[in-house]
């Protein structure tokens, strides 16, 4: 595919031209109340054409690989772009990846049928379902294969495959008319094994019904501003939805909070935040991007340094912009999809701290766990939904309350830190970020304590 791409390209008359072809096959199934509620198997293929052409973008694709399509494509996109106004834009020099790239793979999910997939699922509702006091249950099961190919007219020469499993299990508890739900979920880049890596289905049903049935009785907390201690869950969360989109270059030039603010503390000194496309720490993370969608090789791109800003996260164009490096943050979700600025794994950098110790020197602190779903701007103001949460009291965990929110501004909360634990996870492997197209991502870090406000009600 490769030599095919080059063949083509050499005919291109602009400054700068990208095929992308990408190949994905998706593979779903899901269990509600039971009964079987999906299976699928899909599969997309197609070529996506990127030119620059005296400073102007144009963008085109069509389904398949033929010849007289790719060529219409290119046609196309080079009307698009002649209609654009005139620009300076340009593309800075990046570290162009060649040869074939795949991530580390134990058992391959292609190892295991369709039938083995809705078996799992199955196993896993009715194991829920069979609870004390769970009045329903769902499960999921999806997958992704990509391979890719990416040539550009600078250099770039990819192949380029992956494979992205995830589990996912909600539970619903009742007693009477009181009615709680909690979630649970894996996600990875990489195998059938690698996607049990904190372990196996059962731990993961079994932890999501335990909350559950803990939640049924829980109370609903005061409001305030007080001490929390995040899991690596709500960490990922902020760090991604309430830190990572306000330094994505874009986001910067359209007049994020961080805009001007390189060189400049923004966070605690205990605090380093990073954008990975390798899997740092521990292998497998979701948002596993070993060479972006303009061919250029990921690294770590440290974002916040012992509480110092160093860098936002760049596509070609806006490193160009910027006079820095490209970071490797463009991302395609399908070939139809143009390459945008987008997160891979991002996360706070453990401590030295063991959680045991955290907690015992903890006079008095939520412990916030479960991430549940809410909103975060582009001046890093949040609010977000916690699925648990527990009083910890002279280091003993006390009481657990439910119906919990966490608000604030996020570097704010960031100054505020003041531990961290040294136990990481990679914690939102399953599901996709939605900025303008789909993209599979992760989140996480260590267990950190800081000050926020506390939203709940009396129930």
């Amino acid at each position: 595919m490769i030599s095919y791409l080059k063949e083509i390209l050499a005919h291109v008359p602009a400054d700068y031209a990208e095929l992308r072809y990408h190949e994905r096959r998706v593979n779903a199934v899901s269990v509600r109340k039971g009964e079987p509620e999906a299976a699928q198997a899909n599969h997309l293929a197609g070529v996506g054409v990127r030119l620059l052409d005296s400073g102007r973008w144009g963008f085109s694709s069509t389904p398949g690989s033929k010849r007289a399509d790719i060529m219409r494509a290119i046609g196309d996109a080079a009307t698009a772009a002649k209609a654009m106004s005139r620009t300076k834009k340009t593309l800075a020099k990046a570290k162009l990846a060649k040869g074939e790239f795949h991530p580390p793979v134990e058992d391959p999910v292609e190892n295991h049928s369709l039938e083995e997939r809705l078996e799992l699922v199955k196993k896993a509702e009715a194991k829920a379902r069979r609870s004390k006091k769970v009045a329903s249950a769902s499960s999921a099961y999806i997958e992704y294969l990509d391979k890719k190919a990416i040539v550009t007219s600078d250099g770039a020469e990819v192949l380029l495959t992956d494979v992205k499993p995830e589990f996912r299990i909600t539970v619903v508890a009742a007693e009477g008319t009181n009615m709680v739900t909690a979630s649970e979920f894996a996600g990875a880049t990489g195998g059938w094994k690698d996607l049990w890596r904190y372990g196996a289905w059962e731990e993961i049903v079994e932890k999501a019904v335990k909350r559950a049935q803990r939640l049924l009785s829980a109370e609903f907390p005061k409001g305030g501003r007080m001490k929390v201690i995040l899991s690596p869950e709500m960490v990922g969360l902020i760090s991604h939805e309430a830190i990572g989109h306000t330094v994505e270059a874009d986001f910067v030039l359209a007049g994020a909070i961080t805009k001007g603010k390189i060189g400049k503390r923004v966070a605690s000194e205990l605090v380093t935040l990073a954008d990975s496309g390798p899997s740092v720490h521990i292998p497998g993370a979701s948002g596993t991007l070993l060479v972006d969608d303009e061919g250029v090789m990921t690294e770590r791109t440290v974002i916040i340094e012992n509480g110092i800003l160093k860098s936002y996260l760049h596509n070609r164009e806006s490193a160009a912009s910027f006079g820095v490096a490209p970071t490797g943050n463009a991302r395609a979700y399908e070939y139809s999809d143009e390459p945008i600025i987008r997160m891979r794994n991002t996360y706070i950098e453990p401590g030295e701290m063991s959680l045991e110790k955290l907690l015992a020197s903890t006079d008095r602190a939520l412990l916030l766990e479960g991430a549940g779903g809410g909103q975060a701007d582009a001046n890093a103001e949040f609010m977000f939904g916690v699925q648990e949460a527990t009083l910890i009291e002279k280091g003993k965990r006390k009481k657990t309350f439910r119906g919990v929110t966490i608000s604030g501004n996020a570097f704010d909360v960031l100054a505020s830190v003041d531990a961290i634990s040294k136990e990481f996870r990679w914690a939102l492997g399953a599901g996709h970020c939605g900025k303008f197209q789909r993209a599979k991502v992760d989140a996480g870090g260590a267990y950190v304590r800081c000050e926020a406000i506390i939203g709940g009600r009396h129930g």
